[in-house]
């Protein structure tokens, strides 16, 4: 029993509960009140709408105090549990998940909506994180890469089934900043690029030249592929005309925008030109009331928030802490790049969110769920022998 009392007092004078990394809070919260006034206006003063995000933000902000609080290796020691139920989650939206846009990615738990693959990114980092530190004796191993391999493909197969496609790719990238940051052997690493980018070409090739009837992927994902790189296609009108209408919205913001909640007629979200501009397509609505100056901070708010998660994990005492604080960073990064290159019609069309900003509880509570994670990894002071 002493033992066990001096192992947890240990672990408690190993943080510094006082100082954690105030401005990501900052950075993160100012981006979730830009949402918040963005969304009140996309949706024309919806005050459910906006009550429940507000309340999405309120449960992520208690979520992260509690996160920041709980030792990241007390927690990393049921990675495994982390692992099976997120497995279980999504099993559950294959089989008892709810459809909406032609994709089957949500469950419906006590009344409440749940996206799992927005916990499964969550879970995934942390899952991988503590396995690699758990292991490190074996990041040598080609056998260990090829375990970490299948362990990684079962989530990714299920999460690409709902379809996800663009979570799946935001997953992959982080996994692999993982891998890097883990410090697997050189050798290993050099040798799975030998092996994957021909893979990845070959799938690449066949998705372009394959018709809609026998491709790889689901037929809505190729007309949106087919729709973004060919306009004259005849499905282009249907599955560009969001983007179309999202750059142009952008572009008539100029450099100060039309205001929030403006009756301006030569709006486009006013015309209704974009369905539920309040999730992935929320960038359009600060473009466009914002202007130039309101998207510019939210782009410099969203990189200074993967900027300081670079920061605490380059500067975390342990390896687990590295891996999530620089997974964590990815992940934002990697999503926030993939959301803003649709709404500027950059990237194809895809149900991506813009984290901590657009609509959704699932995706700003578990956001903040991730951020608890990286404020505990910066008040690490000391290891724990």
């Amino acid at each position: 029993m002493k033992q066990k009392l001096d192992n947890i007092f240990g672990i408690i004078k190993s943080y510094d509960y006082k100082s954690p990394s105030y401005q990501l809070i900052f950075y993160c919260l100012c981006l979730s009140v830009i949402g918040i006034l963005a969304i009140h206006s996309a949706t024309g003063g919806d005050i459910q709408l906006v009550s429940k995000q507000i309340f999405g933000l309120a449960a992520g902000i208690v979520c992260m105090m509690i996160m920041a609080l709980i030792p990241y290796d007390f927690l990393a020691r049921y990675y495994w549990l982390m692992y099976f139920i997120n497995i279980l989650l999504l099993l559950l939206v294959r089989f008892a998940g709810t459809y909406r846009g032609g994709a089957k990615r949500w469950i419906i738990i006590a009344g409440i909506q749940i996206q799992p693959s927005e916990i499964s990114k969550l879970l995934l980092l942390f899952f991988f994180a503590s396995l690699l530190a758990h292991n490190r004796q074996s990041l040598n191993s080609m056998k260990f890469f090829i375990f970490t391999a299948v362990t990684f493909a079962v989530p990714i197969m299920l999460i690409m089934l709902e379809p996800d496609l663009s979570t799946s790719i935001v997953i992959i990238v982080m996994y692999c900043s993982v891998i890097f940051v883990g410090n697997f052997h050189a050798k290993i690493l050099k040798t799975i690029l030998i092996i994957i980018v021909p893979i990845m070409a070959i799938v690449v090739t066949l998705i372009i030249i394959l018709p809609a009837e026998h491709n790889i992927i689901p037929l809505y994902q190729y007309n949106r592929l087919v729709g973004f790189y060919e306009p004259d296609n005849e499905v282009a009108e249907s599955i560009r005309y969001q983007q179309e209408n999202s750059i142009l919205a952008i572009a008539s913001g100029s450099v100060t925008g039309k205001g929030l909640n403006n009756n301006s007629i030569t709006s486009v979200k006013n015309a209704e030109f974009i369905s539920e501009p309040q999730t992935d397509f929320i960038f359009t609505i600060i473009g466009e009331e914002l202007g130039f100056f309101g998207a510019l901070v939210t782009i410099v708010l969203l990189a200074l928030v993967v900027i300081e998660c670079f920061r605490i994990g380059i500067r975390a005492r342990e390896s687990i802490g590295k891996c999530i604080a620089i997974g964590y960073g990815t992940l934002i990064g990697m999503q926030a790049f993939i959301n803003l290159g649709v709404v500027t019609m950059i990237l194809p069309n895809t149900g991506l969110t813009l984290p901590f900003v657009s609509y959704g509880l699932s995706s700003l509570t578990t956001s903040f769920i991730g951020i608890g994670i990286v404020l505990n990894v910066s008040m690490r002071k000391k290891l724990i022998i």
